[in-house]
């Protein structure tokens, strides 16, 4: 195994761990990650509410979870992350009920300022852009694939509204949220299983 992912692996969170220490540095006014600004620490608010909610709504598809419940092979998901990021806080809890269905899924999260040569390896188009997932294979102990920030219907709208505004503001934030509330987490089981066919 790579000894960055190594190391970051050791640093790693369950799923339950990462909500627990974002719950708490809400509560103390504070977020994950090295900007501790107050815009940072506000959609720390928003997304723990999102992640509450989500947490208790998300559902795995019957197509995804006949898949899931077939695979023969261990799986690490390692997932980066941020407490303030409004794509992590839709996409975590569809990749927690993801590996809940299988024993053959590992899921650890880690914290993107934390890890920086970890995200180093994961940017996209140069961006350290989160979440990002990394599929490890256990047993060879090799990087399968990896998936994020976004699933392909967010990541369309967010270049389209670029193309037209030349921007990403709170509108388009707001129209990506909406987006993710009307996909249900579909495209992204979808797109996660596609990596592992």
């Amino acid at each position: 195994m790579n000894a960055i992912i190594k190391e970051s692996l050791q640093n790693s969170y369950s799923y339950e761990e990462y909500r627990n220490h974002v719950t708490a540095l809400v509560k103390e006014g504070k977020t994950t990650g090295h900007d501790q600004s107050e815009a940072m620490i506000h959609y720390s608010e928003l997304n723990e509410a999102r992640l509450h909610r989500l947490d208790k709504t998300m559902q795995v598809t019957d197509e995804v979870q006949s898949f899931l419940e077939k695979i023969n092979r261990k799986y690490i998901w390692l997932v980066i992350a941020e407490g303030w990021c409004g794509d992590a806080a839709q996409i975590l809890p569809i990749i927690n009920k993801m590996a809940q269905v299988s024993d053959a899924i590992d899921l650890r999260i880690v914290l993107r300022d934390d890890n920086e040569d970890l995200m180093n390896m994961f940017l996209t188009n140069g961006t350290k852009s989160i979440p990002k997932l990394i599929i490890i294979d256990q047993e060879t102990e090799e990087v399968i694939d990896h998936f994020g920030p976004r699933p392909q219907g967010a990541k369309q709208l967010i270049l389209d509204y670029k193309t037209t505004h030349r921007i990403v503001d709170e509108t388009a934030k707001i129209e990506l949220q909406k987006w993710y509330l009307t996909d249900k987490g579909v495209s992204t089981q979808n797109e996660i299983i596609a990596l592992l066919r």
